[in-house]
């Protein structure tokens, strides 16, 4: 992914020394914002805050934010990830509609909804999935992008989420497959692979399908392009690129940081492949700019 007459950025492996165009100003306390008060008072978890997603500050205050629904605990133990791990809470029968007031009240016009992956379920939670984009559908006008475990390869789950009809499906190969082991140690990359295919082949209403990975936990420029690739052979519409930033120094460390020219480079190569849309910058996140990668695929 190196931009011609760029030089790579060297290899760093400490989580939070970043270069200058990773450093993010927050310009104010998080908590004194309305969204926050409402994710509090509906007893709701955002992906924003259980990620540390770099954006968040943007994005609540313009008063978005995505939802995290199946409560705050993994089952998968996945070496990138700051969501929490353990055994999880039975799932809560009124989270959907908690959901649906939230993005209400909210106004927004995309809804992102996403989940901790359910292993200990029977369809890794699609059922509560899908009744919770019922839901949204049921009290607002608003779009709604789903994104979702690999649901164990369960084709039947995968159906019930298809069937609520979201405007976006989404699923994260996160990263490069000879890297699964140590980043992704319970996941597959066929499996995952299959999952875009299957909701790619029996998509209905003109459903979009996106994928996502993460730089700079040691893959190849090769590497990379072989799973864009891969994605675009499966039927995804939809790819965004970010810079890894490890949550903290316990989790799997940065290889490198690429500059913002490799990303916009990469960018470039990619979309060439056929994708509708593709997002590359180093603080690109999956749900980051949502409403655009749709607008502009469709």
């Amino acid at each position: 992914m190196t931009a011609p007459e760029t030089k790579p950025a060297p290899i760093n492996r400490r989580a939070g020394h970043r270069p200058e165009w990773l450093k993010i100003r927050v310009p104010g306390d998080l908590a004194q914002l309305p969204v926050s008060k409402l994710m509090n008072d509906l007893a709701l978890n955002t992906v924003c805050q259980e990620a540390r997603c770099p954006n968040i500050f943007e994005c609540w205050s313009a008063g978005t934010a995505t939802f995290m629904i199946l409560g705050e605990i993994c089952t998968r133990r996945c070496t990138f990830c700051a969501v929490g791990k353990g055994k999880p809470l039975a799932a809560d029968a009124g989270e959907p509609g908690r959901v649906a007031e939230a993005v209400a009240k909210m106004g927004v016009h995309h809804a992102v909804i996403t989940m901790v992956n359910r292993d200990d379920m029977p369809d890794g939670g699609a059922e509560h999935l899908a009744q919770t984009v019922r839901a949204v559908r049921g009290e607002t006008g608003a779009a709604v992008e789903v994104l979702i475990s690999d649901l164990e390869g369960n084709r039947e789950a995968l159906r019930a989420v298809i069937a609520s009809a979201p405007e976006v499906l989404a699923h994260n190969v996160e990263t490069v497959p000879r890297l699964y082991p140590a980043v992704r140690p319970v996941a597959k990359y066929r499996r995952s692979l299959d999952v875009l295919r299957w909701a790619s082949e029996e998509r209905t209403g003109g459903m979009l399908t996106k994928s996502s990975l993460m730089l700079g936990l040691g893959e190849t420029e090769e590497e990379v392009l072989a799973v864009a690739g891969d994605l675009r052979n499966a039927g995804v519409d939809i790819v965004t690129f970010g810079q890894y930033l490890a949550p903290t120094g316990n989790h799997h460390p940065v290889r490198r940081y690429y500059t913002p020219e490799e990303f916009t480079a990469l960018g470039a190569t990619v979309k060439a492949m056929g994708f509708h849309h593709v997002e590359s910058a180093p603080l690109v996140r999956s749900s980051y700019m949502a409403h655009r990668a749709l607008a502009v695929s469709r």
